[in-house]
């Protein structure tokens, strides 16, 4: 019969492979290149989306910390007749206030 204290040293020592520290020297250069990997992968995906749903040619003034959109009919038309200016009307001149206000 095996006494209690081996059994406690036997159970202490664990798995060799999970109570050795061994540090990879290359895993914070596999994080940074997974990470960045990522995020270009995401700004990719975004802007073609929004290339694809021609989501941003709309833009008509740009404010970095946001603004709130137009919400009255006035304040649209305001809006779609500084967006005729733009070379993008170029592209779009039958577009309708109602397709505007869909970009």
């Amino acid at each position: 019969m095996a006494s209690p204290t081996s059994s406690i040293t036997s159970i202490s020592k664990g798995l060799p492979i999970l109570s050795q520290s061994t540090v990879n020297p290359h895993a914070p250069l596999g994080k940074w290149l997974l990470t960045t990997s990522s995020l270009v992968f995401g700004m990719v995906h975004i802007g073609g989306v929004t290339r694809l749903t021609k989501s941003g040619l709309s833009m008509t003034d740009w404010k970095p910390l946001g603004s709130r959109p137009p919400i009255t009919l006035d304040e649209w038309t305001v809006e779609f007749e500084r967006y005729k200016q733009y070379p993008e009307w170029q592209q779009r001149q039958n577009m309708t206030l109602d397709e505007f206000k869909y970009i």
